[in-house]
């Protein structure tokens, strides 16, 4: 580890204790997502060029034309997803950098994150063993189709996004299961709260977002 780095890393309990600060301003309220963003070193999911941004609220590029979410929308929704009480189960699409997946970890029984790009599950991986987070299946396939084989899931975050609300990940819920995710294209997104019901599904618009899009196939 280089000298940056390790400095970064003495300074990052006193500039994440700031961007705690700047989240509760913004309206996060929910204890247990501020303290899983508290503990979790953003420096390490970065860039060390960008090591110095990393508890700025703001994206940043990390490689092969994805971003690391901003952490108020970690935040977000994260605290969406677990509105309704503790999850036992729960799928991720998008790996990405791992951020958004160190810091459900802590929050729930078992999080299965699936990621298309080799290099970014790779790097993510060994985050994931640097912070010895053991609860976290990943899987290099391509998220638009889930992972059926290990549904039902209690929750779904979906961190890139689709055009519409994918109705097979919907069925990958169980009833009263919830996703959370960006739908929409281009600067018409928004973030959206799906509950599975025994009809369907229902779903409420919760703020206007930016985010990359969802790749590859949809179901």
């Amino acid at each position: 580890m280089s000298a940056g780095v390790r400095g970064i890393g003495m300074t990052s309990q006193r500039t994440r204790e700031r961007l705690i600060q700047r989240l509760q301003e913004k309206g996060i309220r929910d204890a247990r997502v501020l303290g899983s963003l508290r503990a979790t070193p953003r420096h390490l999911f970065v860039d060390e060029a960008l090591a110095s941004r990393a508890y700025e609220d703001t994206a940043l590029p990390i490689g092969n034309g994805q971003t690391i979410s901003q952490p108020y929308i970690v935040a977000r929704m994260t605290e969406v997803l677990l509105a309704t009480g503790p999850l036992e189960n729960v799928l991720e699409i998008g790996t990405g950098s791992g951020y958004q997946t160190a810091v459900l970890a802590p929050l729930v029984r078992r999080v299965y994150t699936v990621e298309r790009v080799q290099v970014l599950l790779d790097q993510a991986r060994r985050r994931f063993q640097q912070l010895r987070l053991r609860n976290i299946v990943t899987k290099h396939v391509d998220g638009g189709l889930g992972l059926p084989e290990y549904a039902p899931f209690d929750g779904i975050i979906v961190t890139a996004a689709p055009a519409g609300i994918p109705r097979g990940l919907v069925e990958q819920l169980r009833p009263g299961g919830r996703m959370v995710l960006p739908v929409g294209q281009a600067d018409e997104q928004a973030l959206v709260a799906v509950v599975r019901t025994e009809a369907g599904y229902e779903r409420e618009m919760l703020e206007r977002v930016s985010f990359v899009p969802l790749l590859g196939g949809v179901c």
